[in-house]
């Protein structure tokens, strides 16, 4: 078991030493984790033996909360695992199977790192020779674990109980690790530099919490701690990386450093900071493409293009016979001209992000579309389109154009027939357009 996570004591963990929790400011030592009754015996042993029944037997969570608690069991234990359970079942998409046996908070598992992601982390600080990495705002420690599971040593701090507990019963398998508890803010770079720290990956705070609504903090000055702060860790620990908002502005970013922006299926998931030493490809920024079968596909700016600079102007085109969607990633960094130069492509109105040619290539950094039919923004010419063409079912896209999909899909009348096409909701050379599609399958 991991053994109760508390203010000054040691985290043990099955065959390995403790790990330390070492308080960095004062803090109400009253307060009790919400974690404590299955980060101790017998909660542990309970909550990992519910998880193998329901791995082979699983059981509705109410039908099971209400067995467990007719059985006498304490109520705060039977909520505490039970919101394990539902917890780890929710973090399957971005843990897989190793969700199974880790420990969540509410806000943790909503702001952590997808494994893939995490380990593309990991590696870049492997491949430039990091030896143990300081995880900032570490908050369950999914970071952590992708960089100890490369084999260095991690040091790991947060400032909220519960998520440094959940890091600590997270990292019970890596003996190079420790969890510390406190505010990053607070921390000395000398000092951690002298712990024989050489790296460091910092996640501000860019949400209130889930008490306070969840909202995003958009000022970097904002967050937790501030970028700038940050930032200005790199003069005494040179190998820095930074985790930020995909909707940063170019002018933020240092000139030196890169910035990445990651995708994951076809979502946008983060953008990152990245040091000179800590950014082999140089300064610029790029994006990074990837999939849960492990493909990966990058576009950068061109070699010495400094990352604060704007984004390159893109060009309208004629609509032509083929639109594509670029992935969100290429979008946020500023990449969308040189898609479109790569492929001699064009936008379709200004500033409207669909790209527009007669002769698309297939590409892993967007998705393509046949153009059938251009019609007005309007129910009544949409569905006279599909009728013609024997739509049976539509996907509703829209980019520069202020209408609702779902209204806009209960409002039209399709063909019956079996064809799947697609209503872009956009404007063409200005104007308010719906462009009746039929998606291209990729071959890539």
């Amino acid at each position: 078991m991991p053994g109760a996570f508390t203010l000054g004591e040691t985290t043990p963990a099955p065959d390995r030493r403790p790990h330390t929790a070492t308080p960095l400011k004062r803090w109400d030592n009253e307060r009790v984790s919400a974690l404590t009754p299955i980060l101790s015996s017998p909660g542990w042993e309970l909550l990992e033996s519910l998880q193998a029944k329901q791995a082979t037997n699983p059981i509705p969570l109410p039908e099971l909360g209400s067995t467990l608690r007719a059985s006498g069991l304490d109520a705060d234990l039977v909520v505490a695992v039970l919101t394990q359970l539902a917890l780890r079942q929710a973090a399957r998409s971005k843990f897989g199977p190793f969700a199974s046996h880790m420990v969540f908070t509410r806000d943790g598992l909503e702001q952590a790192t997808r494994l893939v992601v995490a380990a593309r982390h990991a590696q870049r600080f492997k491949d430039c020779s990091a030896t143990r990495v300081a995880d900032l705002g570490c908050g369950i420690g999914s970071d952590a674990m992708a960089i100890a599971g490369l084999g260095m040593n991690v040091l790991a701090v947060d400032i909220d109980p519960d998520t440094a507990g959940a890091a600590a019963a997270n990292l019970r398998a890596f003996e190079g690790s420790e969890v510390r508890l406190g505010d990053v803010a607070d921390l000395d770079m000398d000092e951690l530099a002298s712990e024989g720290v050489d790296a460091i990956f910092a996640d501000p705070a860019r949400r209130t919490g889930a008490s306070r609504g969840s909202a995003r903090i958009t000022d970097p000055e904002q967050w937790s701690p501030p970028l700038s702060l940050a930032l200005g860790w790199v003069s005494t620990i040179e190998r820095v990386g930074i985790k930020v908002a995909p909707g940063i502005a170019y002018e933020r970013i240092p000139s030196s450093w890169h910035a990445q922006w990651v995708s994951v299926g076809g979502d946008l998931v983060e953008a990152s900071l990245w040091s000179p030493a800590l950014s082999p490809e140089g300064r610029g920024r790029s994006c990074l493409l990837l999939d849960e079968a492990g493909a990966a596909h990058s576009l950068s700016t061109p070699e010495g293009y400094a990352p604060n600079a704007p984004a390159a102007r893109v060009e309208v085109a004629p609509l032509g016979a083929m639109v594509a969607e670029p992935d969100s990633a290429v979008i946020r960094s500023g990449l969308l001209g040189r898609l479109a130069d790569e492929v001699g492509a064009g936008i379709v109105s200004d500033k409207i992000a669909y790209l527009t040619g007669d002769e698309l290539p297939d590409s892993p950094f967007y998705d393509r579309f046949e153009v059938l039919a251009v019609t007005n923004l309007r129910a009544k010419a949409i569905s006279a389109e599909l009728r013609t063409r024997g739509a049976g079912s539509v996907e509703i896209k829209k980019r520069g154009a202020d209408i609702n999909p779902d209204n806009l899909r209960k409002t039209l009348k399709l063909g019956g027939g079996d064809e799947q096409l697609t209503v872009i909701a956009t404007r063409v050379n200005g104007r308010h357009r719906a462009i009746i599609c039929r998606r291209l399958a990729t071959n890539l």
